[in-house]
Formats: structure tokens, sequence, C-alpha cells
């Protein structure tokens, strides 16, 4: 695996493309702040100091470590600066933390302008190299460790790094099987978009980048989000919009449709269909406006609407005539972010009796609007946790549950307390430490008598659960309600967040002045209720499953800046008595065996020796013979892994060609899955029925 930090330029062109759903210009120069601009720097830079949990001042030390953060995350590869880019700008190094509290941000146009420059020469001999010959035999390697790499000193060398780059590329693809003429067609198209991609970024892109940059240096999370940022992350945390229901992507300059959504207004239409091309956007009245190389956010823009009106797509079919379809834009819900549950009759699955009812929850989701309004129906994780117990229960009941975690990054603190309180009686939940020191723990309880259910709980987690994830993890750890299961700990985000409008007032009331944008700014820090900050550490499993994911680089310790793990007293709370040690022996001891004698986690065994092995390796090989064995024996372990490990399996080299029809199919199927069939899965089942049988033990040995 080839691991590579994107730059948060790039992440904001990919984020843009899956929330749902580039006019021709040649690009501007962002030589100086508008004065819109410049009123949001000096804002940020007066709000930043005031609410970060550390009280931050932003001086030369800061700015040092922006001037060297922004080019980093502009060129983390160092493909595109040279060298004497860096020595022309050196001078700004420690002026940078004056210049923003003024609202002077020349700098960060003019850098972006020199890093466009660079872009246009690069991807221009990225062309050229594209279409040479190249000798696969030649025993030649490629540095892929951005860390050990300084700037290019001149053009040859600069030159070498794009020849490998290239050629590396091409044998990527070479070795997919691809023809070296489709290759080289496919490499051609991803540089154009890539060159396309960065000319229509406008002020307040370069802008948000180069604030977050600012925000960077004080702690991972924080970061500064544009007007349009805003309202994705508002889509994202009530799961609904207004608009057609097709998810988006930009290829060449084209808008393609990528997937219909289903119970939108294009499925229900039923002529938009996948791969087409949207060349032209018009509303109820009026002319339709050519789309072609439009920034794919500004499409986006012009399709979403208000419910209830019109929206016209000129649209050209992979086959067939260009045609004008008039749509009616509704209120879309995205389902495959939702709560979702199912009861696995385990004697079909693992070969034992026993009913486990299933739980996945993507993200502690909340409309807070909704809720602020007083409504009684807002979209809320814990309101459709509920619905999935009450259907447990009228299917029946199950004899166990198990909560899925895996890869829910968090989300409300609200939502995690009210899940919490489902399945534990009144008491504390979290405690949270602000700015001043002071803990607060009364807000963070659960004040509801009783619980949803009270039968044996299993909450499955790998390193991607964070935050409102290790809340709710770690409090049912302490109370003693149920176990964790799954990668050897999470994520270890135990910083509270909280998005406020960029304003000239005091940011009280959540997004209530977008148009400059809003601040996600670290305010507080999480501490489990047994005194143990969940930063950094996260909540260790008491039962550990073998996962390559386990063995990645993925967790807050290895995050620039991350606030370190510290101890508080803990809170008064009364535990529950459902787990203790020896249960959790037991568990382990049992799962223990089950593991080694089982082929599915042999094969993950191998596979995380394998990786381990390649794991701190500085250069690829460039030699086809050498990489094609390499790859092979990374296949052979894949397909014998069978698809268990829950996908976490197979780290994923960035480089590899990711248009796969047959893949895109497969991924399908696994969405409409709650908990699909493999031998990870399963012994996740397994260990849930051991709870169980350990429960029914202890309770014979009480009477």
């Amino acid at each position: 695996m080839i691991r590579r930090r994107p730059s948060r330029a790039s992440n904001k062109i990919a984020f843009a493309v899956a929330i749902l759903l580039g006019m021709s210009f040649f690009a501007q120069q962002f030589s100086a702040a508008a004065p819109r601009e410049q009123e949001i720097a000096s804002l940020v830079a007066k709000i930043v100091p005031r609410y970060h949990i550390n009280q931050v001042t932003i001086d030369d030390a800061v700015s040092e470590q922006l001037f060297n953060r922004y080019f980093d995350d502009l060129d983390p590869l160092k493909r595109y600066f040279v060298q004497s880019d860096i020595d022309e700008f050196a001078g700004k190094k420690t002026s940078l933390d004056d210049t923003v509290k003024v609202g002077n941000i020349d700098f960060a146009y003019n850098v972006f302008d020199r890093f466009r420059e660079r872009l246009g020469e690069r991807v221009t001999l990225a062309q050229e190299l594209i279409d040479q010959d190249f000798d696969f035999t030649k025993e030649e390697s490629m540095a892929i460790e951005p860390d050990d790499l300084a700037w290019a000193t001149s053009d040859a060398e600069i030159r070498d790094r794009w020849r490998k780059q290239i050629k590396y590329d091409i044998l990527q693809l070479k070795l997919a099987d691809e023809s070296l003429e489709e290759a080289r067609e496919r490499l051609h198209k991803r540089y154009r978009t890539i060159k396309l991609s960065y000319d229509q970024m406008e002020k307040i892109d370069i802008l948000e980048l180069y604030l977050t940059a600012l925000t960077n240096c004080f702690d991972p999370h924080s970061s500064y989000m544009s007007p349009d940022t805003v309202e994705d992350f508002t889509i994202q945390m009530r799961l609904s919009l207004d608009g057609i229901g097709a998810s988006l992507r930009s290829e060449d300059g084209y808008t393609i449709v990528h997937q219909i959504i289903p119970g939108g207004a294009a499925a229900k239409d039923d002529r938009l269909q996948v791969g087409d091309k949207i060349i032209g956007v018009g509303q109820a009245e009026g002319e339709i406006e050519d789309i072609i190389d439009l920034k794919l956010r500004k499409v986006v823009e012009k399709i979403r609407g208000h419910r209830g009106t019109v929206v016209r797509l000129q649209v050209k079919p992979e086959s067939g005539e260009t045609q004008i379809y008039e749509m009616v834009r509704q209120k879309i819900e995205l389902k495959e972010s939702e709560v979702k549950g199912e009861i696995i009759e385990a004697n079909s699955r693992v070969g034992r009796n026993g009913r486990v009812g299933i739980i996945h929850i993507p993200s502690f989701y909340r409309d807070f609007a909704g809720a602020s309004g007083g409504g009684r129906n807002f979209t809320s994780a814990a309101r459709d946790v509920a619905k999935v117990l009450a259907d447990f229960t009228r299917q029946g009941g199950v004899d166990a549950i198990v909560i899925d975690l895996r890869k829910n990054g968090g989300g409300s603190l609200t939502e995690a307390i009210e899940v919490s309180g489902h399945f534990i009686d009144q008491g504390p939940v979290v405690q949270v430490k602000g700015p001043d020191g002071t803990v607060e723990t009364g807000q963070y309880e659960d004040k509801r008598p009783g619980v949803l259910y009270s039968g044996p709980l299993v909450v499955l987690c790998n390193r991607a659960s964070a935050s409102a994830s290790e809340i709710f993890a770690g409090v049912i750890k302490d109370y003693h309600r149920g176990i964790i299961v799954g990668d050897s700990t999470t994520h270890g985000k135990g910083t509270v967040q909280n998005v406020m409008p960029v304003s000239p007032n005091r940011p009280l009331s959540f997004f209530s002045n977008t148009n400059r944008g809003s601040l996600k700014l670290t305010i507080s820090q999480f501490y489990r209720v047994n005194g143990d900050s969940t930063q950094n550490r996260g909540v260790r499993s008491d039962v550990v499953l073998p996962s390559v994911f386990d063995h990645l680089d993925v967790g807050e310790m290895y995050l620039d800046n991350a606030l370190p793990f510290d101890h508080i007293p803990p809170a008064r709370y009364v535990a529950d008595h459902k787990v203790d040690q020896q249960v959790r022996t037991a568990l382990r001891e049992a799962s223990q065996k089950r593991v080694d004698a089982d082929e599915g986690f042999g094969n993950v065994k191998k596979r995380i020796r394998r990786y381990l092995e390649r794991k701190n390796r500085k250069t690829v090989s460039l030699n086809e013979k050498v990489l094609q064995e390499e790859l092979d024996l990374d296949k052979a372990l894949a397909e014998a892994m069978d698809d268990g490990d829950d996908e976490a399996a197979h780290p994923v080299d960035e480089d590899a060609p990711v248009e796969d029809e047959a893949g895109e199919a497969k991924d399908e199927k696994k969405k409409d899955e709650v908990f699909g069939e493999n031998f990870y899965n399963d012994e996740v089942l397994q260990i849930a029925l051991d709870y169980v049988h350990a429960l029914n033990q202890l309770k014979t040995v009480q009477r």
C-alpha cells in the first residue's frame, strides 16, 4: 500500500462529488483578497484564540508552522513546488501571524497562484511523459514516503520525479490488464481533470484551505468551513436535501450521473440513467445554461432548489440523441446514512440457536435546525435506534444485540447521550472539560429512568470509530453494561468541536449567519465517567479480532498537533453487573480458540504479516516482474479471505484504477446488507452467543 497524505484541496473537491449528486474559462489570478475575505480572515484570527480549548496565541511560532503547513497541504508529495519557490516566500515565515490578524491574506493567494503555475507546467510535462516508452524490465524504484523527500532543487530533479510517477501510473494500469493505449488515454484524462479542478477553485476555496491550515496548527479537528461546506455539513447531519435525487461525478469536463437515489425525483421519472452526461441545466423558465467544464459544486447548486420547483436538464444519454428532461424537485432522504437493524437467526449462520439483533449506526446524526425549531419529527439517530429496538420487540425479541459502530466517525454529542440512555439507567454519560479547566457532568447525563433494552449487548468498533462512537463505547464499558469487540482500540478522538458562525458578535447561535462561513473549533475535551480521556488512546476492546486495519496508521495518535491523553477524577455513577473480568476472560479465550482454527482469520494473519513487512518501505519497485509478484501475492491473500474482516483487511492502493463496474455492483450489494455474511461477522455472532450463555450461567450461580 502506498501511504499518502492527500491535500485538503483534493479532499474538498472529492467531498463535493460525494455529497450529492467543472463553463470553460481561464483560471483567474488571486493576487489580493477582496474585502469580504479580509474580514473573514481577521474575524477567524480573533475567534480562535478566544474559544479554542487551549486558549491559544497566534504568534511567530504559529506563523512558521502555518507557512510550512500550507505548502505541505498544497503539495504533500513534493511534486509541484521546487526549493526556489519556498525560498522566494521564506521572508513571510514569521509575519503571517501579524498579517492574518488584520485580514491580509495575500500570502495565501500568491502561493496558490504559484502552485497553479507549477501545476500547469507539471501537467504539461505529465502529458508529454505519458506518450513516452518505458523500460519495465529495468531495476528501478520510486520514493513513496513524502516526509523523506526534500523539495526538488532543479528542473532535472523534478522531471525525474514525474518520469517515475508516470511510469508507475502506466505500470499499475498495465498490470490491471489495460492496454498501453487505454492506460495512456486514462492518464491524459486524469491529469486534465486535476488541472481543471484547481483552475476552477475560487477565492473562498483558497481562503478555506489557508484558514484551515491555520486552525490545524492548534489541533487536527479545527477548521474553517466556507458557506458551501457549511451547507454540505448541514445536509449530512439532517440526512436530507431538496433536489432530483442523483449522485454526480465529474470526468474530463463532463458532469456524469453516478447513482440514482431510490425514491427521488430522478428514480420516479425513470429517464435519467447512470452514465448519462448532463450538459445543460435550466430552471422552470429561461434558457438552459451550458455546464460543460463547469465546476461540479456549481452544477449541484443549479440542480438543487426548493421542493416543488421545476428543473430542466439537458442530457446526453450513453446512446441516443440529446434530450431535455423536466423534473420537479422533492425532498431526498439519504437513507444509506440512516440507522438500520435486522434480526439474524444464528442457527443459519453459525449453527447455534439464538436470535441476534444487529443495529448499524453509521453516524450520530441530528437535524439541529429541526430540533431547535420545536418540531417532533426531526432526524435523530437516537430516535431511529429506538424505532429499531421497538421493531425487534414486535418481531418476538432477541437474545442479544450487536451495535455496529465500525467506521462511525461521530456526530452529535446529544445523540450519543440519548442513544446511551437506551441501554443504561439514569446517570452520567460523559464528562466535558472546557477551556477554563472546569469539568461539567450534570448536563451530559441520561436523566430518563429505565432502559429500552436490558439484555446482552455487544458494541463492535474499529479504529475508524471516533468521537461520539467512543463516548457510547466508553459508557457501555464503564457501566459494565456490555462488551466491546473489534480492533484493539478505537480512533482516540476525545475532543469536542462546536460549529460557530464567523461573526463580529459573540457566536452564540448555531449557523445564525452563514454568509461568512463557520468555524468548527475544538472548545472542550471528552472524558469517560471513569475519568479517562478518550483522547489518543481510545476505548480498548474486551475481545480483539485480527484485522489489518488495526495495524494501519489510523487514529488520533498519528495526527499532527493532536492533544495528549490525560485523566481526571471519575464521576459518580452506579455500574451494572452484566460483565466482569471473569466473563471478559472467558469470552476472549473462547473467541481465540475459534479464531486460531479459522481459515479466514488465518489468512488475515498472513495478510497482517505481509502488510507489516511492507509497511515501513520507503520505495516501490518500477520493475514489472517484481511489482507483479507483489500484487499477485496480495490478490491471492485477499481472495482467500473471501471478503472477511469487514473490508478493512484490504488496504487499497490509491493509484490503482477504481472504475470497475463489477466492483461497483458488489459495493451496491454490500450497502443493502446490515451485517454481511463473512467469517469476521460470524465470529461476532459467536461472541454474542457466548455472552448470552455466560450471563445465563451467572444468573444460575447467583440463584
